[in-house]
């Protein structure tokens, strides 16, 4: 079954349906970021304290304490189910629009090894292979830019492209 530019044969409410899920979704991952950025400032040092703590600093702000074995086993078991799940669906999604066949395979199947490199990142900074944060950015940084770049283009496709 072939499903290239399927999406523009979608009856209007399908469509209608389609926007309303993207934006919710959007706004709920964009929310997530938002909390990533407050409790790590976006940056690798953030990212080592809130998971390793910061009580040998004398100096900090906030004093912040190595995340339990509970928590992060936690953290890294729901993100990974979640941001499964919500790729998926919007995967599906994407393989109904007419983009660039590379772009499109790129976008639906790249997420899937950023979740992994994420959150199995996140995993051996706490056990404590330090250098992993970069990864965790890295990855955690195409995660984000995929999420953009599929949304915008499923929203292109509905309400802009003719095709």
């Amino acid at each position: 079954m072939q499903v290239h530019g399927l999406i523009h044969q979608f009856p209007k409410e399908i469509k209608l349906l389609i926007v309303v899920f993207i934006v919710v979704l959007s706004i709920g991952f964009y929310g997530g970021l938002s909390f990533v950025n407050n409790t790590t400032s976006m940056s690798s040092t953030g990212v080592e304290t809130h998971y390793l703590g910061n009580e040998a600093d004398e100096d900090a702000e906030v004093m912040k304490f190595k995340k339990s074995e509970r928590e992060i086993l936690t953290v890294v078991h729901n993100h990974i189910l979640s941001l499964s799940v919500i790729f998926f669906l919007l995967s599906l999604i994407l393989a109904t629009t007419s983009i660039n066949k590379k772009l499109k395979y790129f976008l639906m199947f790249e997420p899937f090894l950023s979740i992994l490199l994420t959150f199995g990142g996140i995993y051996l900074l706490w056990r404590g292979v330090v250098w992993f944060k970069y990864v965790v950015i890295f990855s955690g940084s195409l995660m984000t830019a995929t999420f953009l770049v599929s949304t915008l283009s499923v929203l292109y496709q509905l309400l802009v492209s003719k095709k």
